[in-house]
């Protein structure tokens, strides 16, 4: 399956030691282009034509009859008349597909976005999901001027907030590859909005996490929930669709145990809030509350292991002049079958974690987090 295809870096090049008037060289996914300019000038244009997994490449030994040193150069296979090209759109802002229901936008895993093994981390993923349901607001014409918030909306200075989300990683990928999300929504009881999330992997189509949460209506001055105005439900309601990403029995809808200073095996106090990590809603973006729940999680954990599921059920925003206390105390219980063929097998270790504030002890997230060893993950 193609990649993102023409994304190029052009600039002006004098190469005194070319001899044709326009060179082409494939070198794995990347095409360069040298063309000859009067005044003895060049042009030189590097281009992303692709993943190509699967594709067999011819190895050259020889560019315009000098011989290559050091570098493998491969010519890239040509490209057949019905093969699927992507949508420019996928790649920056998404597009819907299946009507108008559910919108779809890829991601290439970048070097900054990976941990120590060179894979995806929750944080990354995390910020996956909450792009693509931005730009899912924004793309569906009714996205008002707040983060996420449809023009009714912020009429009566209404913003969303999350309350709980469960995240399932059968696997995390790697720098430079690609991965498809698709989300969509749904009403979530009288009062509330599901939002679900599937990742896939773009070259091979398997289904790699899936995700599933509940929204509620703040409003932005007084801090305080709100009941869906009718004129908001009005805008949401024909993008609703009776669909779940995470089947009944795999979901974690059980009680997450609150910690204490007895319970808690690791606390590490001292947890500030920076600027960078205020989202446009004036309070701590969400995703920013995982990073502190790994700090009190033990290193052998982090090193040995990779999460494969995480629930995080929020209890009150945070600001940056909030410091906050991270606990972590390993149970026993394990969510659905132990089954080690099925994708509910019993985890190799299980967290309940809490965030609170330091001064006063109030909760602000709590988490539970399924870890598998590293070498099980990745059979």
């Amino acid at each position: 399956m193609a990649s993102i295809s023409n994304i190029g870096l052009q600039g002006n090049w004098n190469l005194s030691n070319a001899k044709n008037d326009n060179i082409v060289i494939h070198t794995g996914n990347l095409r360069f282009n040298y063309f000859h300019r009067d005044n003895n000038k060049r042009r030189f244009s590097l281009v992303i034509t692709g993943c190509n997994h699967g594709s067999t490449y011819n190895k050259v030994d020889t560019i315009n009859g000098t011989k290559v040193n050091g570098l493998q150069v491969a010519e890239a296979p040509r490209k057949l008349s019905n093969e699927n090209t992507t949508d420019v759109g996928l790649v920056t802002n998404g597009k819907f597909v299946e009507g108008r229901f559910v919108f779809r936008q890829i991601f290439v895993i970048r070097s900054y976005e990976i941990g120590p093994d060179r894979t995806l981390t929750m944080e990354t993923l995390m910020n996956f999901l909450q792009e693509t349901a931005l730009n899912h607001v924004t793309s569906s014409g009714i996205g008002g001027d707040g983060f996420g918030a449809t023009r009714e909306m912020s009429l009566r200075k209404l913003i969303w907030v999350v309350t709980r989300i469960q995240v399932q990683v059968q696997r995390y990928n790697k720098w430079g590859e690609e991965i498809e999300v698709d989300t969509w929504v749904d009403a979530a009881g009288n009062n509330g909005m599901r939002r679900d999330w599937i990742i896939r992997d773009r070259c091979t189509g398997e289904i790699i996490t899936k995700a599933t949460s509940t929204w509620v209506i703040m409003n932005r001055e007084t801090r305080r929930l709100s009941k869906i105005p009718e004129e908001v439900k009005r805008e949401l309601s024909p993008f609703y669709i009776h669909r779940i990403a995470v089947a009944s029995e795999e979901r974690d809808c059980e009680k997450i145990d609150k910690l204490t200073d007895d319970t808690a095996e690791t606390t590490r106090s001292g947890l500030a809030p920076r600027w960078n990590d205020m989202d446009v809603n004036q309070h701590v973006n969400n995703v920013k509350y995982i990073g502190w729940i790994l700090e009190s999680v033990p290193m052998k954990v982090l090193e040995d292991y990779k999460m494969k599921s995480l629930t995080l059920e929020y209890r009150r925003e945070c600001t940056q002049s909030n410091t906050l206390e991270s606990m972590t105390c390993p149970t026993e219980r394990v969510i659905g079958e132990s089954d080690n063929n099925s994708s509910n097998r019993k985890p190799d270790m299980q967290y309940t974690h809490l965030l609170r504030l330091q001064d006063d002890k109030k909760e602000v997230v709590r988490a539970r987090s399924q870890w598998d060893l590293k070498q099980n993950q990745q059979r």
